[in-house]
């Protein structure tokens, strides 16, 4: 079956500033200040300040004396901010997930590095002439509450039914990360963008509405205000730690068997980046061996190095996760192509 699917992901809607910024951006920014301005998706720092990036950055900093200054956003939001300061640039590393880090890659934002530890990343999960490289590893999923629901849906065609009319909601394709995902797992699911939409064009009838923020959805569903929502498992991994009646699970079409697809958060150096040895120095020390062993401990994700393989009780818990669902590879090259394509024909169908 061809995919159309592209891993694209984590995702919010307002921006939030986590720290005030305080580069000058562009070349008036001192290149000694001992400081790194960090745009990214969301999903990798905690609400309670105990994410992987809290620890990361924390260490970081104690390592080096560079502070990190962080903003996040939708994976889109951060592409287009960048972009927008194209001319006085103020962010030196960008995160975010697929097809958002080749279109920032396209629209010439990144500049070539390769962190130290790339050559233990996937050759799929990182960019062949050095723009990009996963530093987490994800992929996308659905959640439901556990508490109103005494077993997960298993497919697609089960979210139809009447007892899910306004108690399903998923964010916004093109917006959100996640949002898009959907779209793509539902073009890979049901074969094709045609019969995709149509599916889509149904399940409205109990879409509560559009969404910017998916991170914002899960507490929605752990309160029992949605009984389902879209998500990935990395974010909603470590959102259940503190929400305990979020479940995730994949849908399957029909009887087949549930899918996914990775969604890592994927790393680049920004072009003219006015702490640019600063961002270097950041991007090694994420993919080090240390910070990648607290990425399912701490972050509830997968680490982007294959050379390790931790066996903390979360890294357990996530291979469990992923037993019995079939991992495809999206299209990217088709998806970084049609994706307005795609998101214009899901507006259509649903009258979003």
């Amino acid at each position: 079956m061809r995919t159309y699917a592209k891993p694209i992901a984590a995702v919010t809607g307002a921006l939030t500033l986590a720290a005030t910024l305080t580069a000058c951006g562009g070349s008036s920014a001192s290149s000694d200040e001992k400081i790194v301005t960090v745009y990214s998706a969301d999903g990798l720092k905690g609400e309670a300040g105990d994410g992987w990036y809290d620890k990361v950055f924390k260490d970081f900093e104690k390592q080096t004396g560079i502070k990190v200054e962080y903003v996040e956003g939708g994976s889109g939001e951060m592409v287009q901010r960048a972009l927008r300061e194209k001319s006085n640039t103020q962010a030196d590393v960008i995160v975010t997930l697929p097809p958002f880090i080749q279109q920032a890659d396209s629209k010439g934002l990144l500049q070539a590095y390769e962190p130290k530890g790339a050559d233990q990343v996937s050759g799929a999960d990182k960019a062949g002439d050095g723009k990009w490289t996963s530093v987490v590893n994800n992929y996308f999923g659905f959640i439901y509450n556990k508490k109103e629901l005494s077993a997960a849906p298993k497919t697609w065609e089960e979210l139809l039914d009447a007892k899910y009319k306004n108690k399903l909601q998923y964010s916004t394709p093109g917006v959100a990360g996640d949002g898009t995902a959907v779209l793509i797992k539902a073009m890979n699911d049901f074969g094709g963008q045609e019969p995709a939409l149509e599916y889509l064009k149904k399940l409205q009838a109990n879409n509560v509405g559009p969404s910017k923020s998916t991170s914002k959805l899960a507490p929605k569903v752990d309160k029992g205000e949605l009984l389902v929502a879209n998500g990935d498992v990395q974010m909603n991994f470590a959102q259940a730690k503190s929400m305990p009646n979020l479940g995730i699970w994949f849908p399957a079409k029909g009887a087949g068997k549930p899918t996914t697809f990775a969604l890592p958060y994927a790393a680049g150096l920004v072009d003219k980046a006015p702490h640019s040895e600063n961002g270097k120095k950041l991007l090694d020390f994420m993919l080090s061996e240390g910070a990648q062993r607290e990425v399912s401990a701490i972050g509830g994700g997968f680490p982007a190095r294959k050379d390790v393989k931790p066996t903390d009780a979360n890294a357990i818990e996530l291979a469990k996760l992923l037993e019995g669902v079939e991992i495809f590879e999206p299209n990217w090259s088709d998806i970084d192509k049609n994706l307005k394509t795609y998101i214009d024909g899901w507006k259509s169908a649903t009258g979003s």
